[in-house]
């Protein structure tokens, strides 16, 4: 089985999100820049959403250490996760779609105070309404 570096993750992420626009019918790109904050634009009935995706092969945390409160509107975060199965793709990654203004109340910071994250099991538990609430584009 190949090595799966973060990159790799990050970027299978961005484009199962791309995907799942298409086939909703939407119009989206992707941004091409590196260490950035907006990964996908999406034109939805005349109006403009930005996506920054998050990806993670397993159901741990999304790191959210260089997260930074959006400038604009109608911004969301997908935090993507493979489900500990990113080397098959019979397995179908699973999505949060949070609205950015809302994502902090999901943060997570370690002991230490070093780490800030968003827990696997705490959008499990408390982030039901945005597993794979793409509704929020249309």
């Amino acid at each position: 089985m190949a090595e799966h570096s973060g990159y790799n993750t990050n970027l299978a992420a961005e484009f199962h999100v791309l995907s799942v626009l298409h086939r909703l019918g939407l119009s989206a790109s992707l941004t091409l820049a590196n260490r950035k904050a907006i990964d996908i634009v999406v034109e939805s009935r005349g109006r403009l959403f930005t996506i920054d995706v998050k990806g993670m092969a397993s159901r741990t945390n999304w790191p959210m250490d260089n997260f930074k409160s959006p400038t604009v509107a109608n911004h969301f975060i997908a935090l993507v996760t493979f489900n500990n199965k990113i080397g098959d793709p019979m397995v179908a990654p699973t999505v949060f779609l949070v609205p950015a203004e809302k994502i902090s109340r999901y943060f997570y910071r370690n002991p230490k105070g070093n780490r800030q994250t968003v827990r696997y099991t705490t959008m499990r538990n408390d982030g039901q309404q945005f597993l794979e609430a793409w509704n929020q584009l249309q």
